[in-house]
């Protein structure tokens, strides 16, 4: 039931929110003569589709102490055997139940995000993972590689599954460019802190420097320093001293951009991560499920760290495509009602599910969010 802020859930509503999606969008429409025997679910578990009807407020969920996790399990046994029954039916609701599955696991890096967060609200700092959090190996130096661009196709196309926000494929006109071979460090950000950055209102935009102020940030999410004044970083896997060669890791895009400008570089478009990205060519990335559950240092030569360490913030507003049209009905304000004062950021993360690291992805979140697993690579004009 913990909710430790507004913007996370407890692990108990995501279990329930994601079997709804299936009773929603899948089984009521779909197998004939279903009825939900849990009538008042529909309330308490729609997370913010409008067309369907009232919401239990999103900040209060932590406030359902009934139905009880036994009464959620139940529910997930009783929506599992009805979509058995559909999937008995060969191409019955299709699409719908490939939404389905690509939104659970969307919910399952949530879940990993919102529960470190709730430890980490905890005095004892529990920690998530039970396996031992080896040291990262010393990065190579930071450089950058050079992509020259034009006019380039951006977005998915083809059958392979890609949510909405990813279509329609078009053109976009990309400067040449370059972006940094990996990740920026946590010893790179501790230099940053160390002069000062956090205290510059010339690197921040004016709405981060207010966030800094309202907020008295000084360090990235997670960072503290012990009775000895050295630095620490709540992951995972419990405290822990902080890694100088592992990836900085949840910080925010007003961190990323003022970080960025401090180091003499910018923050890549999502347009030229996406060109950098594709010229690589496909990428094997770790997912959900390794033992792991925190961002390695850089390994092998060229560009590194595309998938599986952290999300990258770009400098890109989350908007449409040209000739994006949402889904109709109530499935359409998946994506597209969101498309305002976000940015886009691109690759995936330690808790990114299997198949979900793609050169198209576009997450997105407000550029004050930290909880997510985000981080930064830097990029700059070729000069």
């Amino acid at each position: 039931m913990v909710q430790a802020m507004p913007d996370v859930s407890p692990a108990k509503w995501h279990l329930a929110h994601t079997t709804w999606f299936f009773e929603t969008f899948v089984l009521e429409p779909e197998l004939d003569g279903y009825r939900s025997p849990w009538p008042a679910y529909k309330s308490l578990f729609n997370s913010y589709y409008e067309a369907l009807g009232p919401r239990h407020p999103r900040p209060e969920r932590g406030h359902l102490s009934r139905p009880s996790l036994s009464e959620i399990l139940a529910y997930r046994e009783h929506v599992d055997a009805r979509m058995k029954q559909l999937l008995c039916e060969p191409g019955r609701a299709a699409s719908l139940i490939e939404l389905g599955l690509q939104h659970e696991q969307q919910h399952q890096e949530l879940l990993v995000m919102d529960v470190k967060y709730n430890f980490y609200r905890n005095p004892l700092r529990p920690a998530y993972a039970s396996e031992r959090l080896d040291p990262c190996e010393k990065s190579e130096p930071l450089r950058f590689r050079a992509f020259d661009a034009g006019l380039v196709q951006a977005g998915a196309s083809g059958s392979a599954f890609a949510f909405d926000n990813e279509r329609p494929v078009h053109r976009r006109f990309v400067e040449p460019f370059e972006i940094a071979t990996r990740l920026v460090t946590n010893a790179e950000m501790l230099e940053f802190v160390a002069a000062g950055g956090y205290q510059t209102a010339s690197l921040w935009l004016s709405d981060g420097w207010a966030w800094v102020q309202e907020h008295a940030v000084e360090a990235p999410l997670y960072w503290s320093r012990d009775a000895d004044g050295a630095v620490t970083e709540f992951t995972a896997h419990g405290e822990t001293l902080l890694d100088p060669n592992a990836p900085v890791c949840h910080v925010s895009g007003y961190e990323a951009l003022a970080f960025a400008t401090w180091a003499g570089a910018r923050l890549a478009t999502e347009f030229e991560w996406e060109v950098m990205a594709r010229a690589l060519g496909p990428v094997e990335a770790p997912a959900l499920g390794r033992e792991r559950l925190h961002p390695r240092s850089a390994h092998g030569a060229g560009v590194t760290q595309l998938f599986g360490d952290v999300w990258q913030w770009t400098r890109s507003a989350y908007e449409p495509y040209p000739g994006f049209k949402p889904e109709a009905g109530a499935v359409g304000e998946y994506n597209g009602k969101f498309m305002s004062g976000q940015w886009v950021l691109r690759g995936s993360s330690v808790a990114t599910p299997h198949g979900h690291s793609r050169s198209t992805y576009r997450n997105f979140f407000y550029p004050h969010q930290r909880w997510p697993f985000t981080g930064i690579r830097l990029a700059r004009e070729v000069t």
